[in-house]
């Protein structure tokens, strides 16, 4: 039945593209086939304006139809209008006993009949919905329609008067919209906008930039060896590993997060397709996995979410997982034919990583028994193999406008003008990188996962261009973000909320014969919040945690970052009030078995007072045994109770004050303690 209603609405698209395929003239014209074009081809219709969605996809919804079922919402509160609508009609699909064909409704946990949205749902189901709507509003929708990027945007006096693509169609247009992922329209109109990672200093934030100290997420839990052959770098690296250092923390660079697919995977025998093994599949390309996963990680299998019918979506989760780290930095300029090498290079990693756990022997057996109870779910997909058609970009450009909305604003630090619709997830980057570090151990970097503290308005100055850009050109997808920003904003209730108010000033600006720089806020919040939106909540400034910059300390410092470490210290900034980016533990595990060494190498003879720093709790041990040693001498040994807060600035405890030179060692281990051992920085202060 299903398959019936996607084939009329197909058979429908291909009598829209026929019928519009001569030059048109349209209120709204907009490009790209994403959740948040549908949204906003809604809105301009309710509107009563002539629209047309030109789509270079197939299947309309973008990533909310390509296997995102797991709806990264944030606090739903903050979602409203057509956003809200979508998954109220996901939820009224749930709500019917057909739709549970390999699952009974009661079966899945995150179903519940009283609430009237669902927030997790199977792809098919969210592309049935946009179909739905697309039928419901009369869109016409061409697809399969790709702009020329070189020559298919005509300007006039600063205004898009049409564009035309790769197969000759032009469509004319008073105001246009850019909601695909790349940013196409937008640069092929000559607006700014940025790829990669800005530096921490140009918009006055903490976590954008290189974050080597606080990858810490998807992660190596243990030392890795990236070398073909284990200790020995003349062997060469591993595939898959850079062999360039990943920069200073929060720098800047041109590099983005990784990418991958959204798989939808099954356990129903009945609607399973085995994992193929994919075209060019190479398994030394997943030498590193096996090594990791054969000195005992067991993380595969923790971002399988359950999805309706005994289905997932299915992210990255892990050092080493269907992120394809470092292997899409020039995916946003590329060219059409370039990026589909990209997509098909991510299809056959991540097809080939499936089949590798699957199959190769050097898998452990508990594992790949395990992965072989999955498959492809053989009703997703049906026209692409069972293969999700779109793949999750991330991010791409995004364009610099009037408003850039960054780190700040989201924390409400500073005020963000003419909120338009809001956000709340987690400031959430995946791995850029991949390297190696001075000790030679692999490690992965670019992870960032930080709450902004609650919902934040999204300012309509950042959907549009600079004035003497285009005046005429709204963008409700890259918009004006900094890379860490958009890691919050680029969730897709997001882009349908953005999308549904773009629309909404692009007809205020057509009635009025303006720009739609010039729209006035007052009239178009009025508006907005008739129609659902939800564009203010309550919340205070969130400030990150307590950073002390080793910099500014008197004498000499060593942070954990330095410091030489045995066993897995991971990293963590939970508790405030520490030095650098964060600090290190022990995980309460392995007691007896880990260390870390604070060294200076050649120490100015003279007298110096010792301090330990560390963020004090509860669950830390009060027995931490500790160690200062001079040229092989042992000249302390204690041990420092970290349930108390430090004596010196709430951050320090001296141990004391000792004459010391040559190599001194400050060393704390978690032999015999009774709790967490947290390791931060030592400083070493010249005794006058």
């Amino acid at each position: 039945m299903i398959r019936c209603l996607f084939a009329s609405a197909f058979a429908l698209s291909a009598m829209a593209t026929s019928l519009f395929a001569a030059p048109q003239n349209y209120d709204v014209v907009i490009y790209g086939g994403t959740s948040a074009a549908i949204t906003a081809a809604v809105q301009v219709k309710k509107m009563g304006k002539t629209v047309v969605v030109v789509s270079p996809d197939k299947h309309l919804g973008g990533l909310s139809s390509g296997g995102l079922g797991w709806t990264d919402s944030g606090n739903k509160d903050a979602i409203g209008g057509l956003s809200l609508d979508f998954y109220e009609r996901v939820k009224k699909h749930y709500d019917q006993p057909e739709a549970w064909r390999q699952q009974k409704a009661g079966q899945y946990s995150r179903y519940r009949k009283n609430d009237s949205a669902m927030w997790v749902f199977e792809p098919h189901v969210a592309e049935k919905v946009f179909e739905q709507l697309v039928e419901e509003y009369n869109i016409p929708v061409v697809r399969d329609q790709w702009l020329d990027r070189a020559n298919g945007v005509k300007k006039v006096d600063g205004k898009i008067v049409s564009i035309t693509t790769l197969d000759g169609n032009t469509y004319t247009g008073k105001v246009f919209l850019d909601t695909t992922y790349e940013g196409d329209l937008m640069a092929a109109a000559g607006v700014s906008y940025h790829v990669g990672r800005e530096s921490n200093d140009v918009y006055g934030e903490t976590i954008n930039g290189v974050q080597v100290a606080r990858a810490h997420s998807h992660q190596f839990e243990y030392p890795t060896d990236p070398y073909v052959v284990e200790g020995d770098p003349s062997s060469g690296l591993l595939p898959r590993i850079s062999a360039d250092k990943p920069g200073p923390d929060g720098s800047g660079d041109d590099k983005i997060q990784a990418y991958c697919f959204r798989m939808c995977l099954t356990t129903a025998a009945d609607n399973q397709v085995k994992f193929p093994k994919p075209e060019g599949y190479d398994p030394k390309q997943y030498a590193l996995l096996a090594r990791y996963l054969k000195g005992g990680w067991k993380g595969v299998f923790n971002k399988f979410d359950p999805a309706p019918n005994f289905k997932t979506d299915t992210n990255n989760h892990g050092a080493f997982s269907t992120d394809n780290i470092g292997m899409n930095y020039d995916y946003p300029e590329a060219s059409y034919e370039r990026r589909k090498e990209i997509i098909r290079e991510h299809e056959t990693y991540q097809k080939g990583w499936l089949y590798f756990i699957a199959n190769d022997p050097s898998i452990p057996k508990d594992i790949q028994d395990r992965m072989n109870k999955w498959g492809l779910a053989k009703d997703e997909f049906v026209d692409n193999g069972n293969w999700p058609h779109q793949i999750y970009v991330r991010e791409a450009r995004r364009m610099i406008g009037p408003v850039v909305m960054c780190e700040p604003m989201l924390r409400a630090q500073v005020p963000t003008p003419k909120s338009i619709g809001m956000g709340s997830y987690n400031m959430d980057s995946h791995n850029v990188q991949r390297f190696v570090t001075d000790k030679g151990y692999v490690r992965n970097e670019g992870d960032i996962q930080i709450s902004p503290g609650g919902p934040y308005p999204i300012s309509y100055d950042s959907v549009t261009p600079k004035k003497e850009e285009c005046t005429n050109l709204l963008v409700p997808v890259c918009v004006s973000s900094s890379h860490i920003a958009y890691g919050s904003i680029r969730m897709e209730p997001v882009f349908m909320i953005l999308g549904q108010s773009a629309a909404t000033a692009a007809c205020m600006a057509i009635d009025q014969n303006i720009a739609v720089q010039d729209v006035e806020y007052a009239e178009l919040s009025q508006r907005l919040v008739k129609d659902g939106q939800v564009l203010e909540m309550e919340r205070k400034p969130s400030y990150p945690k307590q950073m002390i910059d080793p910099k500014k300390l008197e004498g000499i410092v060593v942070d954990d970052t330095q410091a030489e470490k045995t066993g897995a210290w991971p990293v963590s900034s939970s508790v405030s009030g520490f030095v650098g980016t964060g600090y290190v533990h022990d995980e309460n595990k392995g007691q007896g078995k880990k260390s870390i060494a604070f060294k200076v190498p050649k120490l100015e003879a003279g007298k110096y007072d010792v301090r330990v720093a560390y963020s004090s709790n509860p669950n830390r041990a009060s027995n931490v045994p500790v160690t200062v040693t001079a040229q092989g001498k042992e000249v302390f040994s204690g041990t420092i109770n970290q349930k108390k807060d430090p004596s010196v600035d709430k951050v320090f405890v001296s141990l004391g004050k000792f004459d010391l030179s040559g190599e001194t060692i400050v060393t704390l281990t978690n032999e015999g303690v009774d709790g967490y051992v947290v390791a931060d920085a030592v400083v070493l202060l010249p005794v006058k």
